[in-house]
């Protein structure tokens, strides 16, 4: 087969580091959960936005007070990773989940920790496990994962 021509194959991962301030409103929402609590703004009419946003998603009119919500919510959306990535927030298997603190309007992206698919649902009551104070630095992974408080709303 001197004839067919040597095929090169390389593996390529495709990223997009980058590095960004976060200005007045996402920096309340990260210090809050350095201080272990869940902040949202009130958009317009009242809703609760969690995470922050600057601009009511809605109407984009801008956001006025800060509100602690939670600090367990409702899981409203969820889906099993089986085979974690080497740069996935948990190594073990665990569920990726939308969680509607309560006092919220809107859903936060985050890990809930579980031993199995079948013990994730949608309408079950989460809690988020933070790391230990010492640790929290006002970053998304201030909170470790998400637990498990009881059985479906």
């Amino acid at each position: 087969m001197a004839d067919q021509p040597e095929i090169f194959t390389a593996d390529h991962v495709l990223e997009y580091p980058f590095v960004r301030s976060v200005g007045p409103v996402v920096g309340a929402f990260l210090t809050g959960l350095r201080d272990g609590k869940v902040l949202g703004t009130k958009g317009s009419g009242g809703k609760v936005i969690v995470p922050p946003t600057e601009y009511d998603p809605d109407t984009g009119e801008t956001t006025s007070e800060f509100v602690e919500v939670g600090p367990e919510g409702t899981v409203t959306s969820w889906s099993w990773v089986a085979h974690p990535r080497a740069k996935q927030p948990l190594q073990e298997p665990f569920a990726w989940v939308l969680v509607r603190f309560d006092g919220a309007d809107t859903s936060f992206l985050h890990v809930l920790q579980a031993a199995s698919p079948d013990a994730v649902s949608t309408g079950m009551r989460v809690r988020p496990e933070f790391a230990p104070e010492s640790e929290r630095v006002g970053h998304v992974k201030d909170i470790r994962h998400f637990v498990a408080v009881g059985g479906a709303s």
